[in-house]
């Protein structure tokens, strides 16, 4: 059986679309870069994951889910989790600060 279909969380308020649209497009690209990095030696990929997550999450809840899920799996995954999420809202505040 499918999960019922969640409806895309709207914007939160006080986010114009363009910082919405800055928070995918970061989200996707650090995502990307994680991939990357699962194969490069350089890249630290999980933490580029776990920085696309946090920031895909924020805007969509099919992210969230995941993260979720993925914690409950992975207990470990949450430290890492967590300091990816500091730095992800560090960024976030400065896209939100630009775009008021």
């Amino acid at each position: 059986m499918s999960d019922p279909e969640v409806p895309e969380a709207p914007p939160r308020p006080g986010r114009s679309p363009l910082a919405r649209f800055c928070v995918l497009a970061a989200g996707w690209f650090f995502t990307v870069l994680g991939i990357l990095g699962l194969f490069l030696p350089i890249l630290q990929g999980i933490l580029f994951l776990a920085i696309g997550a946090y920031l895909l999450s924020l805007e969509s809840p099919w992210a969230r889910r995941a993260i979720e899920k993925a914690r409950r799996r992975y207990p470990r995954f949450g430290r890492t989790f967590d300091m990816a999420q500091l730095r992800a809202a560090r960024l976030v505040r400065r896209i939100g600060g630009k775009f008021r």
